[in-house]
C-alpha cells in the first residue's frame, strides 16, 4: 500500500517514497518561544503530530526533528520589524533567556495536553550558533554571500531556482512580501544571514563571528540543524502555509547552494486557523490559547478533535460555537466506546481475519494524504458493526486511537468522587437482573444510581452512564 502526501512543490498528490526505505527523515518548524503558542500555531502542530503518527501505524520509522527559536527571529520574515525575544522580554520585565526557557515550557505543556508526541530531537537555535556559523562559510565558499553595512546577506540572484517553491515571479514575491527598501541589499528579496549591524544597539544575545559580534538570521537556523541531525537529505518538511513565500523559500535557497543538490523530497503546509477577522495572530495581541479554551470549559482534546474534522489543506474557522459541537460530538464518541469496553467478555476470541480488514481500510485512509475525517469513518463502522464482537471493537478503538490520541480508551467521568468499578459493576448486575426478569432487584439498582447522581444511558451497543 503506497503513502501519498500533497506536496507544495509539485503542486500534487505525490507518492511517499524516502530517501531510505522504512525511514522517514522530518523536519518540522518549532516555536518562537516568546508568548504562548495560539491555538492557530498548534493546529500546524497537531497536523504535523497526525503525519508522523500516521507513517509510523504503516510501520515507518521517524526521526522527526524541530528547531526551537530563541534568537533571531524579527516581527517580519524579511529582516523587518523589532526583535521578538527582546518584545517579549521588554513586556514581562525578564531577560531574553528567562522568556525563551518560560515559553518553551509552555508550548511543550500545551503538548502535552494535545497529546502531541514530542519529537526525536528538539535544538534551541542559540545551542547551534557555531554550526550556524560554518554553514554560511561554506555559503560563502559556493559565493552564495556578500557583505554590506557589516552584514552577511545571500544572494538570490546566484540560485537560479529561488522561486519554485512559492511558484511565484519575483515581482509577485516582492510585492506579498511588504518588504521596506533596504538600501545595503543588492536585490530586495535578498536576506541576512548574519547580522554585525543591527539598529538595535543593545542586543543582548550576541556571538563572536568572522563577521564580527552579532546574531543569526532567523532562516538559517533550519538549515543548519536539520543538516546536522538529519543530514543533507530531507525527506518531509513541515510547517505552515505563511512560511512558504519567504522562509521556506529561504531556507531551500541556502540549503541547495550549500549542498549542491535537491535538499526536500516532501514540503507539506498546514492552512490557517481563521476567525471572522481574519487569520490568528499573536500581532493583534488579543489570541486564543489552549489554558483560556479551558479556562472557557473545554479540554485540550476537544480542540484537537475539533481540529480532526477538517481536512490540514484547507483554512478552518475557528467559533466557540463550532468547538461546542467538537465536544458534544467527542462526548458521544467516548459514551459509546465505554458501553464496549464494559460489555468485554474476556473470554471472547479475536478474529484476526476480520479485525486486519479494519486496519487495512484504516491504514489506506491514512494514507491518501492524510484522510482522517474517512479514518473517523472506519472507527463508526467498528463500533456498528454487530458482527465484531466487544473485545474485536475495543482492539480496534486502541490501535486506531495511536493516529488520533484523544484518550479513546479512557472512560474517567467528570466527577472525581465517581466510583467507576462500583457503577460498571451495578451496570452489569441490572442487565442480568432484568434478563431474568427480577425488576425488584433491576429497580433497587436504579434508585442507587438516582442516589448517586447518575443517568444511564440505553442504546443497541449497550449501557453506559453519565454524571447529571
Amino acid at each position: 500500500m503506497s503513502f501519498n502526501v500533497y506536496n507544495t512543490m509539485t503542486r500534487d498528490k505525490d507518492e511517499f517514497v524516502p530517501y531510505e526505505e522504512g525511514k522517514v527523515g522530518l523536519y518540522t518548524c518549532g516555536p518562537t518561544v516568546y508568548n504562548y503558542a495560539h491555538i492557530g500555531n498548534l493546529r500546524t502542530y497537531i497536523f504535523e503530530d497526525v503525519l508522523k503518527k500516521s507513517l509510523e501505524y504503516v510501520n515507518y520509522k521517524v526521526k522527526h526533528v524541530m528547531n526551537v527559536t530563541d534568537v533571531g527571529h524579527l516581527q517580519s520574515d524579511g529582516d523587518e520589524g523589532e526583535d521578538k525575544m527582546a518584545l517579549g522580554a521588554s513586556r514581562e520585565h525578564k531577560t531574553v533567556w528567562e522568556i525563551a526557557k518560560f515559553y518553551e515550557d509552555a508550548f511543550f505543556e500545551d503538548c502535552k495536553k494535545l497529546n502531541i508526541k514530542k519529537p526525536t530531537i528538539v535544538c534551541r537555535a542559540t545551542e547551534h550558533i557555531q554550526d550556524m556559523i560554518d554553514f554560511i562559510k561554506r555559503l560563502e565558499e559556493k559565493g552564495y554571500t556578500y557583505v554590506s553595512n557589516g552584514n552577511v546577506y545571500f544572494e538570490i540572484d546566484k540560485f537560479s531556482d529561488y522561486t519554485k517553491l512559492a511558484n511565484l515571479s519575483i515581482d509577485e514575491l516582492e510585492a506579498g512580501s511588504r518588504i521596506e527598501i533596504d538600501p545595503n541589499k543588492k536585490n530586495p528579496l535578498d536576506f541576512v544571514l548574519w547580522f554585525t549591524n543591527s539598529k538595535f544597539s543593545n542586543q543582548i544575545m550576541q556571538w563572536e563571528s568572522p563577521w564580527g559580534r552579532g546574531f543569526p538570521g532567523w532562516h538559517l537556523e533550519c538549515s543548519a540543524m536539520s543538516a546536522k541531525y538529519i543530514g543533507e537529505y530531507l525527506d518531509i518538511h513541515c510547517g505552515g502555509v505563511d512560511h512558504i513565500a519567504i522562509h521556506h523559500t529561504n531556507e531551500v535557497a541556502q540549503s541547495e547552494g550549500a549542498f549542491g543538490h535537491k535538499w526536500v523530497k516532501y514540503w507539506m503546509h498546514a492552512e490557517f486557523l481563521v476567525e471572522d477577522g481574519g487569520k490568528m495572530s499573536k500581532s493583534t495581541g488579543d489570541f486564543l490559547t489552549i489554558s483560556r479554551l479551558e479556562e472557557e470549559g473545554y479540554s485540550a482534546l476537544d480542540y484537537r478533535y475539533f481540529c480532526l474534522q477538517s481536512k490540514y489543506r484547507k483554512q478552518l474557522m475557528f467559533s466557540f460555537e463550532s468547538l461546542t459541537d467538537a465536544k458534544k460530538g467527542l462526548k458521544k464518541l467516548k459514551e459509546r466506546i465505554a458501553t464496549v469496553l464494559i460489555g468485554i467478555n474476556e473470554s471472547d476470541v479475536i478474529n484476526a481475519e476480520k479485525t486486519s480488514a479494519y486496519k487495512e481500510k484504516f491504514s489506506s485512509y491514512i494514507s491518501d494524504d492524510l484522510n482522517i475525517a474517512n479514518a473517523f469513518t472506519i472507527l463508526f463502522d467498528v463500533l456498528k458493526d454487530s458482527e465484531l464482537n466487544n473485545k474485536e471493537k475495543a482492539m480496534l478503538i486502541e490501535d486506531f486511537d495511536k493516529v488520533f490520541s484523544l484518550d479513546l480508551m479512557t472512560t474517567s467521568k467528570e466527577s472525581n468522587n465517581v466510583d467507576e468499578e462500583l457503577i460498571n459493576r451495578l451496570i452489569v448486575e441490572r442487565a442480568e437482573a432484568r434478563a431474568s426478569k427480577n425488576w425488584a432487584r433491576a429497580d433497587e439498582i436504579r434508585n442507587e444510581f438516582i442516589s448517586m447522581n447518575i443517568e444511564l444511558l440505553d442504546t443497541k451497543e449497550g449501557t453506559t452512564w453519565k454524571v447529571k
